[in-house]
């Protein structure tokens, strides 16, 4: 094996990437030190041109302008009060079932989701809002944080997810059809959740006690404060309506979003110079970690296939005799491995550029993957030891709340996810159905 074989090439760079995170460095510079050093020692100063071109390359994608939109859009609706109106809402209706505000969580998870785009708005908010009056009501402090969690992390599978809008890119597929194959996808994981709910909370009722007699509410007030939907229906149908109505692009849609969410901000009186401000400066904070993130992971990524990654990746498979599906799965693996240690748009930029072709190769749809693809992304947001929205929630949650109860919390959400990717593996109609209605 020569010192320019790509397994010898990942081991090192992996080993130094790690290196560097361990005592400190951001993701980023872990990535582009690696990368840059690499690509200079394989290749001489010349090699860095193919960096900045790649660099280029990224900066001038037009479907990215829909990014800052739709995170924009995702601060505002957090700021604006519709995630507080929304638990009020679902408190009121549904905490008379056992496990119901439990319900409620993942269910405002979900709109989150398609209004935002981001994991980590829905995680943050509900983490603040719905965490201390959960457990005030007696929910087993598990159940909240591990249902807040998993419901954060279907941001990266609702449209009009950024993780979609990356892959699209990266994989050359369209926006559009991704996003409407992560809708049915996403509901069902969502529904999964609901029912383990149910499930465990009635064997179980001190997990997830239902509101007592005295602190609920008639038909006629449950069905008025269904009135908190009004705001979140529209904008999910000015966003994603018009995009699977042919009407707009995801990137005039994004702008149609981030102008809709400073209108429901401007209803709930929160619209002012403040709201905007610190949601510019955070909006300017994220792109900014995730764009050099992404040049530095495209650096990463280069070295690969300037090594011949693809094709040596391609030919191993082949030459173990095993079959397309035994692929996916090792796919899958690398994925779920991955995701404790990286971010997730870093792995999208190392891995799809690798990966897509294969899995094109092997008869695969892209698209189909790219669902895949997303769906392990969850799990291994939630994945310890480095799971991002395991640290979301010790951001937000009191002290008697460990890291090792967030830790345990995840696992039936876990669990829950693989075997959501097992359902759409076996069903790939799942994916692919809304899709072709759409645009076929």
């Amino acid at each position: 094996m020569t010192l320019l074989d790509p397994l010898t090439v990942t081991a090192i760079m992996f080993g130094a990437m790690l290196a560097l995170m361990a005592i400190g460095a951001p993701l980023a510079y872990a990535l582009g030190i690696v990368a840059t050093g690499a690509c200079i020692f394989l290749w001489g100063i010349n090699g860095v041109e193919m960096l900045v071109l790649s660099a280029y390359g990224l900066m001038n994608v037009f479907v990215l302008v829909a990014l800052p939109l739709f995170i924009f859009m995702g601060l505002v609706l957090q700021r604006s009060g519709i995630a507080d109106d929304l638990f009020e809402m679902f408190s009121k209706t549904l905490g008379s079932w056992k496990g119901g505000m439990g319900i409620g969580v993942v269910i405002i998870c979900a709109l989150i989701a398609a209004m935002a785009g981001v994991t980590g708005a829905a995680t943050v908010s509900l983490g603040i809002i719905a965490l201390p009056p959960m457990l005030k009501h007696g929910y087993h402090k598990r159940l909240v944080t591990g249902t807040i969690m998993a419901g954060g992390a279907l941001g990266f599978l609702i449209p009009p997810s950024v993780s979609i809008i990356f892959y699209a890119y990266l994989a050359r597929q369209s926006t559009g059809k991704l996003f409407a194959a992560g809708v049915l996808p996403g509901i069902m994981l969502a529904i999964m959740y609901i029912l383990y709910i149910l499930i465990i909370c009635h064997f179980k009722p001190s997990l997830g006690p239902a509101v007592p007699p005295e602190d609920r509410i008639n038909w006629l007030e449950k069905l008025k404060s269904l009135k908190a939907l009004i705001l979140p229906g529209a904008l999910i149908f000015a966003v994603l309506g018009l995009i699977f109505m042919g009407i707009t692009s995801p990137t005039e849609a994004s702008a149609i979003g981030a102008a809709g969410a400073l209108v429901c901000a401007a209803l709930h009186r929160r619209f002012n110079w403040e709201l905007i401000k610190s949601s510019l400066q955070e909006t300017t904070r994220i792109m900014g970690m995730l764009m050099w993130i992404g040049v530095a992971a495209v650096f990463f990524s280069k070295i690969y296939i300037g090594l011949g990654a693809s094709r040596m990746i391609k030919n191993i498979l082949q030459e173990g005799g095993l079959g397309p599906y035994s692929v996916l799965l090792i796919i899958l693996a690398t994925f779920f491995i991955l995701g404790m240690f990286l971010d997730d748009s870093a792995i999208l930029f190392i891995t799809v550029p690798l990966y897509v072709p294969l899995i094109i190769s092997l008869g695969f749809d892209p698209v189909w993957f790219g669902i895949i693809f997303i769906v392990s992304m969850q799990s291994a947001y939630l994945s310890p030891p480095f799971g991002y929205n395991l640290f979301y929630m010790r951001a937000v949650a009191p002290p008697e709340i460990t890291i090792i109860d967030i830790y345990r919390s995840v696992v039936p959400y876990i669990i829950l996810q693989i075997v959501g990717v097992i359902i759409l593996i076996v069903f790939p109609e799942i994916v692919l159905w809304l899709p072709s209605v759409i645009f076929d």
